[in-house]
């Protein structure tokens, strides 16, 4: 029987669009939610983010999300201006247009740091906008399973283990979520217009999408060497900060993503891979969410494994590999992705048999597999 505990957790979710004036261009004119925590921006001035208060439950997050949402457009309409519901971006002439966040006073250290950015990757893969989603266990379920005298570095140590599940099957989360399938000629070639369908569902997601320029190895032995190894990124200029270290799950500490915080212990799982689905007035799909939980819970149950350095380099391969829009050839362990996939999934079933909520969860997930919501995004509208 599951301990009822573990169904309980924390969620949070950070939604990126970009704001388009009447034209269905970028906008120009600054960020209107300065004074609001909620209502933030990101790379760009016109990049808006929505960051949710945490949560208690998927239906609160997504009450939480509609209410901001409903907000902006608001506010944004005032100026004619609407939300660009897509990971990619619309056309744009060149990078002119691509306007670094305007941060001041305390901030201005942040717009520092974009415009390193900038030097390093360009500003047009800062367009590419999706869904972070975060989750973490109530620690009365910690609690609960906790055997020893340190319950903070049991607490470390459960979530890097967990960590590394996720890291090895964040494909599998992609392939059921991917929504980014067309683009604009502008999004790689100054001047030019017309929609692409590309080879890719992701393009945020898929070789050249958010990337860092070289492959994290990381040490996962135990939780202080896998700090110490995040930390050598920074001390060697591989990174300027770990805000940049772009893998699609990482592990968050309470307060500002730092060393110094990490070291302290982990706060929450961060899930980077979802794309806005322009299918969803939210951007994103509840039963996603929900069957990103189950998959959590059911990635926790399993046993602890060496997540070496040629792994870590083919699950990076395997995650890039997913993004293909056609996966007819993709294989993940020596098993097609899609068998792999619903092998799982049925997998999950087993744990939840008693469970009818989550068993239609990962029916509707199931479905997916033979005809991915992503394969009909070709049909929209794009410019």
């Amino acid at each position: 029987m599951i301990n009822e505990s573990f169904y309980k957790g924390f969620y949070g979710l950070e939604r990126e669009t970009l704001r388009i004036d009447c034209h269905r261009r970028l906008a120009s004119t600054p960020h209107p939610f300065n004074d609001n925590d909620n209502i933030t921006k990101d790379y760009c001035e016109n990049q808006l983010e929505i960051v949710t208060p945490v949560c208690d439950s998927i239906d609160e997050l997504m009450d939480s999300l509609e209410e901001l949402d409903k907000m902006v457009r608001e506010v944004i309409a005032k100026n004619e201006e609407s939300l660009w519901l897509y990971s990619n971006p619309p056309h744009f002439e060149n990078e002119s247009e691509i306007v670094i966040a305007d941060f001041t006073g305390e901030l201005y250290k942040k717009r520092l740091y974009f415009e390193k950015l900038e030097k390093r990757y360009g500003k047009r893969l800062y367009l590419l906008s999706g869904v972070h989603f975060n989750f973490s266990f109530d620690d009365k379920y910690l609690w609960s399973i906790f055997q020893g005298n340190d319950f903070e570095a049991f607490k470390r140590g459960y979530y890097l283990k967990l960590y590394k599940q996720l890291y090895v099957h964040s494909w599998l989360l992609l392939i059921l979520t991917a929504a980014s399938p067309v683009y604009d000629r502008s999004l790689t070639t100054d001047g030019e217009k017309g929609v692409i369908r590309s080879e890719y569902s992701s393009i945020r997601n898929s070789e050249i999408g958010y990337w860092n320029k070289f492959v994290p190895v990381l040490n996962f032995d135990n939780y202080d060497d896998f700090v110490k190894s995040l930390k050598s990124y920074i001390d060697n200029g591989s990174l300027f900060s770990l805000a940049e270290l772009y893998l699609p799950v990482r592990l968050k500490p309470y307060g500002k993503f730092s060393v110094e915080n990490l070291e302290k212990g982990v706060s929450h799982i961060e899930f980077r891979m979802f794309d806005t689905n322009p299918f969803e007035p939210l951007g994103i799909n509840k039963l996603d969410l929900e069957f990103t939980h189950l998959l959590v819970m059911y990635l926790s149950t399993l046993n602890d494994f060496d997540l070496t350095a040629e792994l870590q380099k083919q699950v990076l391969e395997n995650h890039k590999s997913a993004a293909l829009y056609d996966l007819s050839e993709v294989k993940i362990d020596g098993t097609d992705i899609i068998e792999k996939a619903d092998n799982i999934i049925g997998q999950m079933c087993e744990m939840f048999r008693s469970d009818s909520t989550a068993l239609e969860i990962l029916q509707y997930e199931r479905s997916k597999l033979n005809d991915r919501l992503c394969t009909h995004i070709n049909d929209l509208m794009f410019i």
